[in-house]
């Protein structure tokens, strides 16, 4: 009845965990250029979260932000006040 627990499992392999690095890279470009790359570097966070068991909420603003900028360039795209689409 006193059997041992099984031991823990080994740790993920710490070298290939990019997590952080996609996560930040698709909130800058998001925010500042480039909705669709924030969107894709927000699922590649969000991807290697679930994989090395970190908390994906940098892949989720990533992705908010890039969304939000493809609204908003559509909104000013449409009200004609774009900087670049004049």
């Amino acid at each position: 009845m006193n059997a041992p627990y099984p031991p823990p499992p080994p740790p993920a392999a710490a070298g290939r965990d990019r997590t952080t690095l996609w996560g930040v890279l698709g909130i800058v470009l998001g925010l500042l250029c480039c909705g669709v790359l924030g969107i894709i570097f927000g699922y590649l966070s969000i991807r290697d979260a679930r994989r090395y068991g970190k908390s994906p909420v940098l892949g989720y603003l990533a992705i908010a932000f890039g969304v939000i900028n493809i609204i908003g360039s559509a909104i000013l795209r449409v009200t004609g006040n774009h900087p670049l689409y004049r």
